[in-house]
C-alpha cells in the first residue's frame, strides 16, 4: 500500500462516501470504536487483575492474549461488513451503469421506429437505410455490454472456461490491428503494429485472448482525441514469455484514480469527459484473463501525456 492508499484508509468520512453509508455504518468507523473498546477493556482488565493475580507479569499476559483475541475479533467483524458495503456499492454502480448503457441504445431504437413507423414522418428513402445502420450499432451496443455481464458473471462464479494450446499470437493481433484501421484512420489516428521477429507462438486461450486485444486497442483508439497515435508491439520477454504492449498518447490515467483502473465498473474521471461509451468492464476482463492464462498486466500512465498498457503471457 503506498502513501495515498494509507492517507486514503484513514480519511473515514471519504470511505464512509465511498460507500454511501452513514457513519455508524462505516466499516473504518466501526473499527476505531472497536479499537477504543479493546483499549478501554484491557485497561481495566488490568486494573482489575493486579487485585487477583500476585504476579505482574501474569496479568500483563493475560491482557495481551485478550487484547489479540479482541483485536483478531474486531478486525475479522470489520472485514465483514466491509465486503458487505463494497457489494452494496458495487450493486449500486451496476445498475446505474446498465442502466444508463441500456437506456441511451433503447432510447434511440424507440425514437428511430416511431420516425419509421409514424405518419407524420415523410422518411427520404435516402434516409431510411441511415436509420437502419443506427438501430443495428445501437443493438450491437447492447449486445456487448451483455456479452461483458455475461463474462463478468462467469468470472465471479468461476466458470470461465479456459482451453489452452499453441497459436500465432501475433496473428491474431494483426487481424485486430487491419479490424481497426478504419475506426483509428476515421478518429484521425496512427495505429501501427511491430512485431519482434523470430516471434514464438504462444500457449494460452485464442478466444479469450482476442477480447483481451479488442479491449485494449478499442480504449487506446477511443481515448486518443486529436491526430494521435496507438503503437502496438509485441516481443519476446525471456525464454519462456513475451511482451505485449499497446501505447497511446491519449488522455492518460490520473494519479490518484491509478490504483482502481482495474476495478469492476470504474471509469477515471477525464475518460467520463471523453463521453466515451464503456461499462467499466473490459480493463477487469483484461486483468482476469491474462492471469487465468499465467500472464501478468500493468501499465504506465501519465495524465495528458498517454498510457501504456503491458501484458505478458507464457511460452509453451
Amino acid at each position: 500500500m503506498n502513501e495515498d492508499d494509507f492517507l486514503s484508509q484513514l480519511n473515514i468520512l471519504k470511505q464512509c462516501r465511498r460507500y454511501g453509508v452513514s457513519l455508524w455504518q462505516c466499516p473504518q468507523f466501526l473499527f476505531l470504536i472497536m479499537g477504543i473498546i479493546i483499549i478501554i477493556t484491557s485497561v481495566l482488565f488490568y486494573l482489575i487483575g493486579t487485585h487477583y493475580f500476585a504476579e505482574p507479569e501474569q496479568v500483563v499476559i493475560v491482557v495481551l492474549i485478550l487484547s489479540v483475541f479482541l483485536f483478531i475479533l474486531s478486525f475479522t467483524i470489520t472485514r465483514s461488513f466491509e465486503r458487505l458495503a463494497e457489494a452494496s456499492r458495487m450493486k449500486s454502480e451496476f445498475i446505474n451503469i446498465v442502466s444508463h448503457q441500456l437506456r441511451s441504445p433503447l432510447t434511440n431504437i424507440k425514437w428511430t421506429f416511431e420516425i419509421l413507423s409514424s405518419e407524420d414522418f415523410d422518411v427520404p428513402e435516402s434516409k431510411e437505410e441511415e436509420y437502419f445502420v443506427n438501430v443495428k450499432e445501437n443493438i450491437a451496443r447492447m449486445v456487448e455490454l451483455i456479452d461483458d455481464l455475461l463474462i463478468v458473471s462467469r468470472i465471479e462464479q468461476g466458470k470461465l472456461p479456459v482451453q489452452k494450446r499453441e497459436f500465432d499470437f501475433a496473428e491474431l493481433v494483426k487481424e485486430q490491428v487491419l479490424r481497426y484501421k478504419v475506426f483509428a484512420e476515421a478518429s484521425h489516428i496512427r495505429l501501427s503494429f511491430n512485431v519482434e521477429e523470430g516471434f514464438p507462438k504462444v500457449f494460452a486461450d485464442p478466444s479469450l485472448l482476442k477480447l483481451v486485444i479488442e479491449n485494449l486497442i478499442d480504449n487506446a483508439i477511443r481515448y486518443t482525441s486529436g491526430e494521435g497515435s496507438v503503437a502496438i508491439f509485441a516481443g519476446r520477454r525471456d525464454s519462456k514469455s513475451i511482451i505485449f504492449s499497446v501505447k497511446d498518447s491519449g488522455v492518460g490515467i490520473p494519479l490518484k484514480e491509478q490504483r482502481y483502473i482495474f476495478q469492476k465498473f470504474f471509469r477515471a474521471e477525464n475518460a467520463l469527459k471523453q463521453r466515451t461509451k464503456g461499462s467499466g468492464l473490459g480493463l477487469y476482463v483484461c486483468k482476469t484473463i491474462i492471469e487465468k492464462s499465467g500472464g501478468k498486466i500493468w501499465f504506465e500512465s501519465e495524465e495528458g501525456k498517454g498510457t501504456t498498457f503491458f501484458a505478458t503471457l507464457p511460452v509453451k
